[in-house]
């Protein structure tokens, strides 16, 4: 758990660079092009690393923006061959966007109704 820990803060930081730039195309290609592990590497792996990147979050030293911690769970859940969705919404009023990951067309780290919420703007 201590090694799924580290590798969440250290993708908390690496889409942090990318975020506190303002290169969202960056992050979104880096996603994207993730490649999915051939095969699961352990049991109930989706709810450990959703568990390590929220506790990475904890000891993070800013503050984690939804799509910088959407991107670090969805490239660490791809990692150990889940093949986890980056998912972007939008809302018209209040105008606002949010990020979450969806494997399996279903919510993994955030509300299961964000569908319901934000209308879809892409999938990654």
């Amino acid at each position: 758990m201590l090694q799924l820990f580290c590798n969440a803060y250290l993708n908390l930081i690496r889409f942090g660079y990318y975020v506190s730039r303002g290169n969202f195309a960056a992050l979104y290609e880096r996603v994207r092009e993730y490649p999915v592990a051939s095969r699961v590497t352990a049991p109930h792996v989706v709810q450990h690393v959703c568990f390590a990147v929220d506790l990475a979050c904890i000891w993070y030293r800013k503050e984690v923006l939804c799509l910088q911690r959407s991107a670090a769970t969805a490239c660490l859940l791809r990692k150990h061959g889940v093949n986890a969705k980056l998912v972007i919404g939008a809302q018209q009023m209040p105008a606002r966007g949010h990020a979450w990951v969806e494997v399996d067309g279903r919510v993994v780290n955030d509300k299961p109704y964000m569908t319901e919420i934000y209308a879809v703007l892409d999938r990654c």
